[in-house]
């Protein structure tokens, strides 16, 4: 008997019975699904170890900006100090930091409570439709 690459031949030199034939790929199915798994858990493992990175290197990233802004308002309340007293060009950036601050918040909350409920009434509309098809086609 020829034998299948991997499987065994359980030392009879006759064909297997169709039961043992049914108990052999059961196994070698399950040990497939098993190496499958341990696969797809290394590639995860993988990956899951890249994106900790990067989101380790995104976390720098933010620091530095926020640095950054620091150093420019810094600089900005500097070139001020040319045309006003220290504590007046503090001042002028504060509002101006204050202001922009406003802004953003106010455009955020609109986005927001645009966008609440987070239901997805696309996709509701699409299951509603799917549901009313399949009472339609079941009541006939």
């Amino acid at each position: 008997m020829r034998q299948v690459s991997g499987a065994k031949n359980m030392g009879s030199d006759q064909e297997d019975s169709v039961p043992e034939l049914v108990v052999r790929a059961s196994h070698q199915m399950s040990e497939l699904v098993r190496e499958e798994m341990r696969l797809a858990r290394a590639e995860m493992v993988g990956k899951v170890k890249r994106v900790g990175a990067g989101s380790g290197m995104l976390g720098g990233a933010g620091l530095a900006a926020i640095l950054a802004a620091q150093a420019l308002v810094a600089g900005a309340i500097a070139a001020l100090t040319l045309l006003l007293p220290l504590w007046a060009s503090a001042l002028v950036v504060a509002g101006l930091l204050a202001a922009t601050a406003g802004v953003l918040a106010a455009a955020g909350k609109r986005r927001v409570t645009h966008g609440l409920p987070p239901v997805p009434e696309e996709a509701l509309e699409s299951l509603k439709a799917d549901i009313s098809v399949i009472k339609e086609r079941t009541t006939r």
